[in-house]
């Protein structure tokens, strides 16, 4: 097997002889982007799963949740799994335990088993480990194509490259899941193509590669915190179980809500005292010191915030007062993954000076100008709903406001990422995207649609309490605009922060 030397130039020696070499990285880029189509359960498939099982909407999100939690958690492994493992045993594991999921999840959800004492957990646990692998495959696929994609190694080109296959693949698979729906008729077809595909991508890898080692000798998997990792995802999990079912269980009133948030401290409390005391840590402690880290957090918590309003107020919208089907709103998917795609392009083209390719000039703007083009997209796409909301709308008045909000987000997400890679060391650096995945992966999420549903309940509460003489849909759709009001608010006033970044405070956050 081949050794592998760090300085060496762009080259799959996995491949075998009679694949053509210009074809290899582009079945790398396609195995990417199966990956990232991939997961346990669809949550554009929520109501006809609701509809078809005795799970709750609050039992999908939760099940999606953990998906998304999975994601997040094996970064400080990547590269150990890497040194470890071939990349056909990387790719061929990550696609056959993927495809054993899509059938697993299939069999709970089709009524084989009953009791959801046990189907919901079994369900989280399924949909935890597709995730986990779905990043373990992805990792891999890039990871052998990152000279292909910036042969200077140039992250301001390769991030937003690799954020095109992984933000595009987040509608995608939504809008995927709703055409196998209106084509076959059924809901479980997309578990079902979906295990064909990764089982496809198996068989390719399998025909296509051989085995080959980065390193002469595989380094065994040896002080690997498999326990932290574990405990960080429970603290993750149980901030989200408290948001995503705050509403349903109304809060404090309920016994079981307030023994879950007396739990989380306590899970909090033993994951840092292990992360203190182990010699290898899950999270490595030197992350956590660092000056910018708090600031990093909290722009993606707002980011996140305005990027969930589509999730909580524009599906009220279009589900409770115009009333319009899935096979409406999936026209919105279609703007989604353009949005991403235009916004991950423009930080390629306007993130730096190194040109792309080494053809493509570059424009070089700073960080603090691109996150205030991408954060002033999301504000935008907030006032444009904000005058949109009425009882008599177009699915053509979306478009526009769709596309500024994902192509902002694009645009924030990628220079929030370069900007972390410059900030934090290498070897630290898989450990602090997990850190900042605490929020952008799941948690942020599920606070913001908790903080939504439980404004859009003290809105409606507010007008019934004041003898206001309406229809619900009326009062709903007051509670709607009012709550795209606040964060209307919420994004002039950090977006005149960022923009005022020649203040020392603000330029101490955002310095290049």
């Amino acid at each position: 097997m081949a050794g592998w030397n760090p300085n060496q130039k762009f080259a799959m020696p996995m491949f075998n002889s009679w694949v053509p070499e210009k074809v290899r990285p582009w079945m790398y880029m396609a195995f990417a982007l199966l990956f990232q189509l991939s997961g346990g359960v669809y949550f554009s498939s929520l109501q006809h799963i609701v509809g078809a099982t005795s799970l709750m909407r609050e039992d999908i999100q939760l099940v999606a949740m953990f998906g998304v939690v999975g994601v997040n958690m094996p970064f400080p492994f990547l590269f150990r799994y890497k040194l470890r493992f071939t990349n056909r045993q990387l790719l061929m594991n990550a696609a056959l335990v993927i495809a054993a999921c899509n059938i697993l999840c299939l069999w709970l959800l089709d009524g084989t088993i009953t009791n959801d004492v046990w189907r919901l957990p079994l369900l989280c646990v399924i949909s935890y480990i597709a995730g986990f692998f779905k990043l373990c495959g992805t990792f891999e696929c890039f990871s052998n194509i990152r000279l292909w994609l910036s042969p200077k190694q140039d992250f301001g080109i390769f991030l937003p490259s690799m954020y095109i296959i992984i933000l595009g693949a987040m509608p995608g698979s939504n809008w995927l899941a709703q055409q196998m729906t209106i084509f076959t008729g059924s809901w479980q077809s997309v578990h079902w193509l979906m295990a064909a595909l990764m089982l496809m991508l198996a068989i390719a890898v399998f025909v296509c590669t051989h085995p080959w080692r980065m390193m002469p000798k595989p380094l065994p998997l040896v002080s690997l915190d498999w326990l932290g990792c574990l405990l960080w995802s429970a603290v993750m999990l149980e901030v989200i179980w408290l948001f995503t079912y705050g509403e349903y269980y109304n809060w404090w009133d309920s016994p079981l809500w307030c023994a879950v948030l007396l739990s989380f401290p306590l899970t909090l409390a033993v994951s840092i005292g292990r992360m203190l005391h182990v010699r290898h840590p899950y999270i490595d402690p030197k992350v956590w010191p660092h000056a910018k880290l708090i600031p990093i957090f909290a722009m993606f918590f707002v980011a996140d915030m305005m990027n969930a309003t589509p999730h909580a107020l524009q599906n009220t919208l279009t589900g409770g007062v115009l009333h319009w089907g899935f096979t409406t709103t999936q026209q919105f998917y279609v703007f989604e993954i353009l949005g991403y795609i235009v916004g991950c392009v423009f930080t390629i083209l306007w993130g730096g000076t190194t040109p792309v390719w080494g053809r493509i000039p570059r424009f070089g703007f700073k960080y603090p100008y691109l996150l205030s083009i991408g954060f002033a997209a999301l504000l935008l796409y907030q006032v444009l709903m904000y005058f949109n909301v009425s009882p008599v709308l177009n699915v053509e008045r979306f478009y526009l406001p769709t596309f500024l909000r994902t192509f902002g987000y694009g645009v924030f997400f990628s220079t929030m990422t370069i900007y972390l890679k410059d900030l934090i060391e290498f070897p630290t650096f898989f450990h602090a995207l997990t850190v900042s995945g605490f929020i952008r992966n799941g948690v942020g999420e599920s606070i913001c649609s908790g903080f939504y549903a439980f404004g859009l309940r003290h809105q409606i509460a507010d007008t019934l309490s004041r003898g206001i003489h309406s229809d619900f849909e009326s009062i709903l759709l007051v509670a709607v605009k009012e709550m795209y009001g606040v964060m209307c608010l919420v994004g002039i006033f950090v977006l005149l922060l960022m923009l005022l970044y020649n203040m020392q405070f603000v330029r101490s956050i955002f310095r290049n």
